[in-house]
């Protein structure tokens, strides 16, 4: 059987406050009952009130250590940008995960090696990016 982790993220104490990671957490944890895995309680990584911006997070950074670690077999997550809001750390973090033998899934979009697949989450990663990039411009006209 493998050995299941699961990462959630929120940007804001504000969306961590109205129950955006628990919710996550609930998707996670059904997906992980439906295929009759086990989940282990240290093997969920969360960074409430983190960027998905910066690649310094806790619970980022210890999920990279488990799996730097082999620990882990697999990792849930609703969607790419919980992940990353940049590109090219997403890349980079699916291409480290899977360098140390984790398989990274995405709930929301199940991805493949297929060309089709990797595109879509290239597209989806750039509008990641450019949606906190729109958020970030608009934050900033707001405080002046």
């Amino acid at each position: 059987m493998p050995v299941i982790a699961i990462y959630v993220r929120v940007s804001t104490q504000r969306q961590a406050q109205s129950q955006s990671t628990e919710q996550q957490l609930e998707r996670l944890r059904a997906y992980v009952l439906a295929q009759n895995w086990d989940l282990a309680s240290e093997h969920i990584f969360r960074d409430d009130g983190y960027s998905g911006g910066i690649l310094q997070r806790p619970g980022l950074d210890r999920l990279r250590d488990a799996v730097a670690n082999a620990w882990i077999d697999r990792i849930l997550i609703t969607a790419p940008d919980r992940l990353a809001r940049n590109y090219v750390h997403q890349v980079l973090l699916v291409e480290e995960l899977q360098r140390y033998g984790a398989e990274v899934e995405f709930l929301d979009r199940p991805m493949s090696q297929d060309p089709h697949d990797q595109l879509l989450l290239q597209i989806r990663g750039a509008v990641a990016e450019y949606e906190r990039t729109l958020i970030n411009e608009r934050m900033r006209r707001g405080r002046l």
